[in-house]
């Protein structure tokens, strides 16, 4: 308040300062008839209304009207008027500068309305751009106060809804400040309460005609139309986040529903084979007991090779199941990642005994801090697919090196290779390759297993392939 008198007794000993440098400048120097001075006078008056204000102007124009009889018309240094048509003269420099000063405060006050309509449309654009970025509603609700204050330069906010039955502060502060009682009753009444003198506004959100909660501001400067837009644009996106927020939950349950039709159709169909040659098998032991014991061990063979398999399966059906609901445990501990390679060739053993390896890891790998049962598990699936996919008595190549502060993994096979339209496809659940799903069996959760497995790591993973000449699967691992 101290300051503000301050401002206003400057401006007033400003306005007198010029007046006094243009009378004295023409009294002194500047010899100039008195209609001259007179229109010179005026215009300080108009500049100082455009700029300052009515009662500026006003205080400028008396003063200028006294100085004008007292230095310019005769008879001179004196309060007084020869001519009558000096005073006609002087009454008309009087109203002409008080009427003019009118209409420039008027023209002022219009031009700073209208750049203080600007600036909250600005505002309000912005606000309505942040509201959209949350499509969590609990999320959006802790932030719309913050938002509030940040775009409308207020000192604080609060947020009443009466769904929830709750209100969310700016600050701590905003407790004390809008008490939860006067937030509900000003959503049950519906009205807004605008309490100038205090800078305290509170408006009803509305979507419609139906009240949904309440807003608060301190330090509140701001219209009547803004704030009810404000009211507006809240009430709207926190309804459109629940609207989100429900069709996800929605989308999520169908996209579920039809992840589990499909891994059901794609497990049934892969757990009929081994199914059927452990019962063949077994049927061929029970209805030939005087089969030699090559012939024994040979069914014998087939059956414990497709019981694993079949464990490995279920195993893999669970652990999909696992990452949909995000209830995959990790045990991060720091290992080399010679041991899961290591671990990984002796789970490996059947699958690549008809393919020479070739492998490459150098001892002066850093360690990485990892799961190392999961990372095993990563490298066995990577090997299953190449021996799967490669021709007998292909290679399979294997190696890891240090590449920015990552060791990176790569399994490299000699099979039919993976088409470039299909490279990111192949890790998406139960996506097979187009030329090869009729010919190799799986179930196309592998990959995906994979992808997720890296991923949780930090890591990264990929493939570069050629069609007809081979495909290298990589993941890297941030070093520890």
């Amino acid at each position: 308040m101290k300051r503000k008198i301050n401002n206003v007794i400057v401006r007033f000993a400003a306005s007198t300062a010029i007046l006094s440098v243009v009378v004295f400048v023409y009294f002194r120097w500047l010899h100039v008839n008195p209609t001259t001075v007179g229109f010179s006078l005026l215009l300080i008056v108009l500049l100082i209304s455009a700029a300052w204000g009515l009662r500026y102007a006003i205080f400028t124009a008396i003063l200028a009207t006294v100085a004008y009889n007292y230095f310019f018309l005769p008879p001179l240094f004196r309060f007084t008027i020869a001519d009558p048509q000096n005073w006609i003269a002087l009454f008309a420099f009087l109203v002409t500068a008080v009427v003019a000063s009118q209409l420039s405060e008027r023209a002022r006050r219009g031009m700073l309305y209208a750049d203080q309509r600007r600036r909250e449309v600005e505002r309000l654009y912005s606000f309505s751009q942040q509201l959209w970025l949350s499509e969590n509603v609990f999320e959006l609700l802790n932030v719309i106060p913050k938002h509030i204050v940040d775009s409308f330069d207020v000192s604080g906010a609060a947020l009443y809804l009466e769904g929830k039955q709750e209100a969310y502060f700016f600050d701590e502060a905003g407790r004390s400040l809008f008490p939860i009682d006067e937030l509900k009753a000003i959503s049950d009444r519906g009205e807004p309460v605008l309490d100038r003198e205090h800078r305290t506004c509170y408006m009803p959100l509305r979507m419609g005609v139906r009240t949904v909660g309440a807003l608060g501001l301190a330090g509140c400067d701001l219209s009547r139309e803004s704030l009810e837009a404000i009211g507006s644009l809240v009430a709207i996106s926190i309804e459109r986040a629940n609207t989100v927020e429900k069709l996800s939950r929605s989308e999520a349950a169908r996209e579920s529903d039809r992840l589990r039709s499909v891994l059901l159709d794609s497990v049934t169909h892969e757990f009929r084979t081994p199914l059927t040659a452990i019962k063949a098998s077994a049927e061929t032991l029970l209805s030939e007991p005087e089969l030699e014991k090559p012939q024994r061990n040979d069914l014998l063979q087939v059956i414990n090779e497709e019981s694993d398999r079949l464990n490995r399966l279920v195993g893999e059906a669970g652990e999909v199941a696992q990452l949909d609901s995000h209830q995959l445990q990790f045990r991060f501990e720091t290992h080399e990642i010679r041991e899961a390679i290591d671990a990984a060739l002796k789970s490996s053993q059947q699958v690549l005994r008809r393919h020479p390896l070739e492998v490459m890891v150098p001892e002066t790998l850093p360690p990485v801090r990892m799961d190392l049962e999961r990372i095993t598990e990563v490298i066995v699936h990577l090997l299953d697919n190449a021996g799967k996919y490669s021709p007998s008595d292909t290679p399979i190549h294997i190696t890891a090196e240090l590449r920015d502060s990552e060791v990176v993994t790569s399994v490299a096979d000699h099979g039919p290779g993976v088409d470039q339209m299909e490279q990111e496809m192949i890790f998406e659940k139960f996506y097979r390759g187009r030329d090869q799903r009729m010919i190799i069996q799986g179930t196309g959760m592998g990959l995906p297993i994979v992808r997720a497995i890296v991923e949780l790591h930090g890591g990264k993973i990929g493939v570069t392939s050629q069609v007809g000449r081979g495909s290298l699967f990589y993941f890297s691992l941030p070093a520890a």
